[in-house]
């Protein structure tokens, strides 16, 4: 069950809906939880701010969030129709990176997610999978797995 700030349980059969402010302070059970309760949603389509969160719910999260951001890595761009996904990275947002995009089941839980796969399209990113799945319209939550080991959360917000 993901709980809410205010103390409210939410199951898999409610809809939730949850902002990036809000990701960033939920703790890491917290966000496990509402991953796990999330259904997958479509595979997204156009470009995405990105957003780490690394160490939820503590002080730490919103420097290193922003360091990230600012310097590293700003988002992705999806096109579903190839199965597609490129990272956007550096200061400009250059497209890299790239991964296969497609639905399969979840390293967490076995459920729907949508995979982003770097091992069959990237060198230096191959033993990366992320995996995400919708908690809002729009915005989806993502688990970052480094072999079969989770490394990291992030947010996408998908423009519309």
């Amino acid at each position: 069950m993901f709980t809410e700030r205010g103390g409210a349980s939410v199951s898999r059969d409610m809809a939730v809906t949850v902002d990036i402010e809000q990701l960033r302070t939920m703790n890491q059970q917290q966000l496990d939880d509402l991953f796990a309760n999330s259904p997958s949603g479509p595979i997204p389509a156009g470009e995405a701010e990105g957003t780490v969160l690394f160490d939820p719910g503590t002080d730490l999260e919103q420097v290193a969030a922003e360091i990230a951001h600012l310097l590293f890595w700003k988002g992705k761009v999806s096109d579903p129709e190839k199965g597609e996904l490129r990272n956007l990275i550096l200061p400009m947002g250059l497209p890299a990176i790239a991964a296969k995009v497609y639905l399969a089941p979840s390293w967490i839980d076995g459920k729907d997610c949508v995979v982003l796969d770097y091992s069959k399209r990237s060198v230096v990113a191959h033993w990366i999978r992320d995996e995400i799945r919708e908690v809002s319209p729009g915005l989806y939550l993502g688990v970052v797995f480094w072999e079969r080991r989770k490394i990291l959360n992030f947010a996408l917000r998908f423009r519309s």
